[in-house]
């Protein structure tokens, strides 16, 4: 009888001893199959997890001026082969607007082989190569061979992955990658989303690997800038044209128009900074 009183206490101090704020804590403790955390600091992750339903197919079948706009504040998701998630925040786009557009892989409304997506339906995958080397993405929108290129993205979930995708895309072994470096630009975004050639052409809707999700405190007009796009080269007034868009006071945003905020906030079209 003793020994049973004593196993009796010690079941009773082990059940007194759990309590539902430590199961709460292991509930709320948010890792991918590979254990890697989402960063603690991040407000999107938290809320994004629990609204996880893609993107359909009427939210990319836009004009590309407004689905480039709209892309902001939503949420790139990549799956990766050994199931972990790396989830990214859209923060900087271009609008690239079919035949008209000089600057457009698809100007005078020429299809190749290369370029196929682009005439695709609106929500198909884009990707091409610069340089032999690094990749960009782009998503097809409304019009004859009009697609938005995503140019940065505010990492949220699987930094870690992703700075391992950076380093093994890079030929030389650099310094750890800080959050804000992961991928701010079109080629850096590829590299750390695992994002290459085999991705062209897939169905941002359907696809099993790649997708979007709804975002969380979506921006105003009043903090997005609008200014010229990048690396375009000598496209006549085209390379004038507002067709990049990103989120004011991001510091994931690969390249900073001081000018063109400074005469938007004095136009009363942003605060001062």
């Amino acid at each position: 009888m003793p020994r049973k009183r004593k196993l009796l206490a010690q079941l009773s101090a082990l059940q007194s001893s759990s309590s539902f704020p430590q199961i709460d804590a292991l509930e709320n403790l948010s890792t991918t199959t590979g254990g890697d955390c989402s960063p603690k600091s991040s407000k999107y992750f938290v809320t994004q997890k629990k609204n996880s339903s893609r993107l359909e197919a009427d939210f990319f079948n836009q004009p590309c001026v407004s689905l480039a706009k709209s892309f902001l504040g939503q949420i790139l998701v990549r799956k990766l082969p050994d199931g972990r998630e790396l989830w990214g925040r859209i923060v900087e786009t271009e609008a690239y607007l079919g035949g008209e557009d000089e600057a457009s892989h698809s100007r005078g409304g020429k299809q190749t082989q290369r370029n196929a997506a682009m005439f695709m339906k609106p929500g198909t995958l884009y990707v091409y190569q610069i340089y032999g080397i690094y990749f960009c993405v782009n998503v097809s929108s409304q019009g004859e061979g009009a697609a938005v290129l995503l140019r940065s993205l505010e990492p949220l979930q699987g930094l870690d992955a992703m700075r391992e995708l950076r380093r093994s895309s890079r030929k030389a072994p650099t310094k750890l990658l800080k959050d804000w470096q992961l991928c701010n630009g079109p080629s850096r975004l590829c590299q750390a989303f695992g994002i290459d050639k085999a991705f062209d052409q897939r169905d941002l809707t359907r696809d099993t690997d790649i997708w979007m999700v709804p975002g969380q405190d979506l921006p105003g007009e009043q903090d997005v800038v609008a200014t010229t796009r990048i690396g375009i080269g000598n496209r006549g007034e085209w390379a004038q044209k507002p067709l990049r868009f990103y989120l004011r006071g991001n510091r994931f945003v690969s390249v900073v128009d001081k000018k063109t905020e400074r005469e938007m906030a004095a136009k009363g079209h942003l605060p001062c900074s």
